[in-house]
């Protein structure tokens, strides 16, 4: 499917739709190395990024990918690159530097069964990956987890809106199973204003004072009043920017967490123990970073209990109990790998843990 589609409602997988998206986000760069489950979004930008005469490089390896989206990107113009898992592992380094030059690259994660080279199955095993960094030093990417395929549009727009606007790094944390999904979605045109970046971009110096983007910084003194600086903008992405859904959260006994497409089963579940007389509230953080942690432990006054329900070991599970902060219990529901607990499974388990 190389069709670029707007202003339609169509069928189509999550990976095309984060692809298409990103053409109409005005994607003018795209450097990528196929891993599965997240094939079809090189495929699709490689007939439809030549077509609309754009940049597009099918890379030798995942840190080509990443080295050639911060080249990219430094020059002021929209750039992706796009991977899973361990070959995003790959990636990390590169990350680490495009957040200290603050240059607003747009990666696209699709998560896959780990650890190691681990397995194709569906897996949320990279949340820790995502929001806390295999980079080294202090630094933070935004990060953004869609629940659905129209999710994986919306937030694939507002991925190069957030890179651009704040220069960071900016992951969209989808999975195996959203990316292989199909589900009607709506394309739509481009709806944030075009970012200025003829402040900082490297175009040539054309008549003003030559500009230099590096990550270096010889002296300590100097290096703490950079993060300081640095800190300063998480804070306001923090306070501007943290998203998130919440139903049934103003009388519950037990709030269920969770992100991704296991939210989906997580949420009907809700409403089968609102069936069962048990006052069950839904709560799904959408930006991983910045993490919801105020409004988390706002509610967490007046229920009895928190519960995530994660496919992966246990990781989010984390940082709910540190926004919590010890007001009620959090407790965990897991699958380590695979298609995520059905919305039965999660009732008789949330069932044995009250």
């Amino acid at each position: 499917m190389t069709e670029c589609l707007t202003n339609k409602k169509v069928l189509t997988k999550g990976n095309y739709a984060i692809a298409n998206a990103a053409v109409l986000a005005g994607c003018q760069c795209y450097f990528g190395y196929p891993i599965t489950p997240q094939s079809e979004i090189g495929e699709f930008m490689s007939g439809k990024m030549q077509e609309l005469k754009r940049g597009y490089v099918s890379a030798e390896s995942e840190l080509a990918a990443i080295n050639m989206t911060i080249g990219a990107v430094s020059t002021g113009v929209k750039a992706m690159t796009s991977s899973s898992s361990c070959a995003v592992a790959l990636m990390q380094e590169g990350l680490s530097y495009a957040a200290t030059d603050e240059l607003p690259v747009v990666l696209v994660s699709v998560m896959r069964g780990g650890p190691g080279l681990g397995n194709i199955y569906p897996s949320q095993g990279d949340y820790f990956q995502a929001t806390k960094g295999g980079g080294n030093g202090d630094y933070k990417l935004i990060v953004l987890a869609p629940s659905t395929v129209q999710e994986c549009v919306d937030l694939t727009y507002k991925a190069f809106y957030l890179a651009q606007k704040y220069r960071n790094p900016t992951v969209l944390l989808a999975d195996g199973l959203l990316g292989q999904m199909m589900e009607p979605v709506e394309f739509y045109e481009y709806p944030y204003p075009e970012i200025d970046t003829s402040s900082w971009a490297l175009t040539g110096a054309k008549g003003r004072d030559g500009r230099i983007i590096r990550s270096y910084g010889p002296l300590a003194d100097d290096r703490c009043v950079f993060l300081e600086k640095l800190y300063a903008k998480y804070n306001t992405i923090e306070e501007n920017e943290t998203q998130w859904e919440e139903i049934n959260t103003e009388d519950a006994d037990i709030i269920l967490v969770s992100f991704g497409s296991t939210s989906r089963n997580v949420k009907t579940a809700m409403k089968m123990l609102r069936e069962k007389g048990i006052k069950a509230g839904f709560f799904r953080p959408i930006t991983l970073y910045p993490f919801p942690s105020k409004r988390l432990h706002e509610l967490s006054q007046n229920t009895k209990k928190f519960i995530t329900v994660e496919v992966n070991m246990g990781q989010m599970v984390n940082d709910v109990r540190l926004a919590v902060n010890g007001k009620c219990p959090v407790e965990l529901i897991n699958k380590g790998v695979g298609v995520p607990p059905s919305a039965k499974e999660i009732v008789t388990r949330v069932e044995d843990l009250l």
